[in-house]
């Protein structure tokens, strides 16, 4: 180490400008010294500062790994084999962890006490040496200004006495100072080195006894083991790049066969047909929420089927909500004012009616389909799927053409050969049929080539033309709703039984005979199949009001009769045996059983069907027993008129008789001689008391009369 530059000490009492000199370099060059210390102790400050927030982050490491069994984690948090490494490992980082804090120790004591030192205890000193230096040397300097300017005139001893007093202590106060400061000052030059050195040796030895307690730890087994865990995680990195393989292949395939399902709706049906063997479905639709009296807003949710409920869950949501039980409930396509493919399901009892639109048409027949096969409780078999598909099929075959796709469909028209093998497919679809129906055959019921209606189509609608013709040529206004004016409406009003339910028609035909029970049951599948097949979800609700003259059906908005069947035409009407809500009625026309335009009407309601059947029986025997009443008060006034008829004739007979016995008197009386006036005036007095006994007599007898 070459050798160390000192100030002078002997020469502080001269304090030649040379000296003074040589300190201001002294003093420049622990400006310079202080400077790099201070940066050299933040470095060291944050080494320390590092290797804390180290030991303290391998602490929470090992403490983390430690915790990994008593997380919750939704995937794989029964992991046993990671659970155990990480277990090792946490064993392993704690033992590090302790070595991280013994190192941080002799940090603390090795690197940052000695600079620490250096630079707060011998570098502020030469500070303050420096300033109390600087004063003593102006005091000196002041006191021999005043001394140089005694007066050599006027010579003062007390005056000399305190300059040279002055004097001589200041220039002792500078003189210590002095030295004192280039003691300091030299010294500095030889601490300058040891504070550099000891803080890098101190941080050196700390390292090598960090490492070499680390390499005590960490012993051959932990070698083995991290040899292992790396073989394992190479492992699972190539199963990773494996399946990250597969996934791309998987969206490059899915991309490719997906293109066609972007669009909401298909441009070409016939490549995907709509599957109606389905019972379970689920999907985005929109459902409508009423947000005042006849305001709404819709709101798209996720759909999906359990079981035979309807859920509906939102986005963020973790499970569904219900949102109506599907278990004989009731769906059909409808159409509302500001959406399209919009579909409707109704609860069995009428009370929850959910109005639903998706993305498609076909989307929207899949969803109509599947609630029809829930609400039929398919799901409910081991082979769901197939046995839905074995109801369509049967229904498919069962069916017969309505009258507005008879045109479309003649080809659809069962031949003679599937009309065998008809009766047996039919009863699979609805209810067992009855030992009856077994014997009677079903072509004896309805006649297969029998067109089917499926909307209301009033007789006052067909015939406004006729109705237009006559109320032109009688010069009266016409109904443009097809009501006659006639006095019906008003003896329905004046009816004892009104009834009112909410229907929805499914259809009618005829059928070829009324004496049969079962015939309503065999037109309800018929109906029920060709809806099914083509694809007829819509139905006309309208308002049932049960009276004991008749049956209407009214329109719900415009309170129009859209039909009347009078009472005494119903023949039959009874319910589904298992669907208590489809019901049904025969019309037999007044021209008697023998007819063979009898008509089947089936029916859809919100309540229990046998409730409309029993209302409707309670309304003929209401009107039997009302015509009953009404033939015993004709009879009774047919009697009382014959009653009165004879007792006007006794009557007009008494009359003449009076008549007769007046003329006689008078011709009595006027045959008389004028001269005799006493004996006219008794004669006359005699006759009226006997006229007044005859009349009383008469009374009498007519009192008599009546009495009798």
């Amino acid at each position: 180490m070459p050798g160390i530059e000192k100030l002078p000490i002997e020469e502080t009492l001269e304090d030649s400008p040379q000296t003074r000199s040589l300190l201001g370099v002294f003093e420049e060059d622990t400006a310079a010294m202080s400077n790099y210390c201070t940066q050299l102790y933040q470095a060291m400050q944050r080494i320390y500062d590092a290797q804390n927030e180290l030991s303290a982050a391998t602490h929470l490491t090992s403490r983390l790994l430690k915790e990994y069994d008593k997380q919750r984690f939704p995937l794989g948090g029964d992991d046993e084999v990671m659970s155990s490494t990480l277990q090792q490992f946490a064993k392993v980082i704690d033992e590090l962890s302790s070595c991280h804090a013994v190192l941080s120790t002799q940090l603390a004591d090795a690197m940052m006490f000695p600079i620490t030192q250096f630079k707060e205890r011998d570098l502020k000193e030469i500070l303050t040496l420096k300033e109390v230096f600087q004063i003593s040397s102006d005091d000196h300097d002041t006191a021999i200004n005043r001394y140089s300017r005694l007066s050599k005139k006027r010579d003062n001893d007390k005056l000399r006495a305190e300059a040279v007093e002055d004097v001589y202590t200041s220039r002792k106060k500078q003189h210590q100072t002095m030295m004192h400061y280039f003691c300091s000052l030299n010294t500095l030059q030889y601490k300058k080195k040891t504070a550099l050195l000891e803080p890098l040796l101190g941080y050196m030895q700390a390292q090598i006894s960090f490492f070499k307690l680390g390499s005590e730890n960490l012993t051959q087994q932990w070698e083995d083991f991290l040899g292992t865990i790396g073989t394992s995680v190479q492992n699972v990195r190539r199963e990773m790049e494996e399946e990250v393989g597969q996934m791309q292949q998987t969206i490059q395939d899915m991309e490719r066969s997906c293109d066609p399902l972007y669009a909401p709706c298909d441009p070409d049906p016939s490549h995907s047909p709509v599957c109606r063997n389905l019972t379970r479905k689920q999907g985005y639709l929109y459902i409508r929420n009423k947000t005042g009296l006849v305001s709404s807003s819709w709101e798209r949710q996720y759909f999906f089927t359990q079981g035979g409920n309807l859920m509906q869950q939102g986005r963020g949501e973790v499970a569904g909500g219900l949102v109506t039980d599907l278990d004989n409930c009731s769906v059909m396509a409808v159409d509302c004012d500001d959406r399209r493919f919009c579909f409707q399901v109704t609860s069995f009892d009428g009370k929850k009616v959910v109005t639903l639109q998706s993305e498609s048409r076909k989307d929207c027949e899949e969803w109509i389909s599947t609630i029809n096969n829930i609400s039929k409780r398919i799901y409910l078999s081991e082979n769901a799927e197939e046995l839905a598909a074995r109801v369509n099929q049967s229904a498919l075959e069962a069916v017969t053409p309505s009258p507005s796709f008879q045109q479309r469909h003649e080809s659809m028209r069962p031949s003679s050969k599937g009309r065998a093998g008809r009766a047996s497919s039919i009863s699979s679809v609805g209810s067992e049929p009855s030992p009856a129906l077994s014997v009677l055959s079903l072509d004896a019921l309805v006649d297969p080539e029998t067109p089917i209606q499926f909307d209301i189509i009033s007789p006052v609608s067909e015939e406004n033309s006729g109705q237009s013709k006559t109320a032109a040529q009688s010069g009266r206004r016409s109904n443009p709703f097809g009501e006659s004016g006639d006095s019906t409406s008003e003896d329905s009003e004046d009816s004892i039984l009104h009834q009112l339910f909410i229907v929805r028609f499914l259809g009618s035909m005829e059928v070829k005979t009324v004496e049969s029970i079962d015939v309503i049951s065999e037109t309800m599948r018929q109906i029920l199949a060709a809806r099914a097949i083509h694809n007829i979800f819509r139905m006309t609700e309208s308002h049932l009001l049960v009276t004991c003259d008749c049956l209407k059906l009214i329109d719900p908005q415009t309170q129009v009769t859209r039909l009347r069947f009078p009472l005494s035409t119903v023949v039959q009407c009874s319910s589904h045996q298992d669907n208590k809500r489809l019901f049904g009625f025969v019309l037999q026309p007044a021209g008697g059983r023998g007819d063979s335009r009898a008509v089947c009407y089936i029916f859809e309601s919100n309540n229990d069907g046998e409730k409309i059947c029993d209302s409707i029986g309670l309304a003929k025997q209401i009107a039997f027993h009302s015509e009953m009443d009404r033939k015993a008060v004709e009879k009774r006034k047919e009697q009382d008129k014959a009653k009165e008829k004879q007792q006007e004739e006794l009557s007009k007979q008494r009359q003449i008789e009076k008549d007769l016995e007046e003329q006689s008197r008078l011709i009595a009386a006027s045959s008389r001689p004028a001269n005799l006036p006493g004996s006219d005036g008794q004669f006359l007095v005699l006759s009226n008391s006997q006229s007044e006994d005859s009349d009383a007599g008469e009374e009498g007898k007519k009192k008599g009369e009546s009495e009798a």
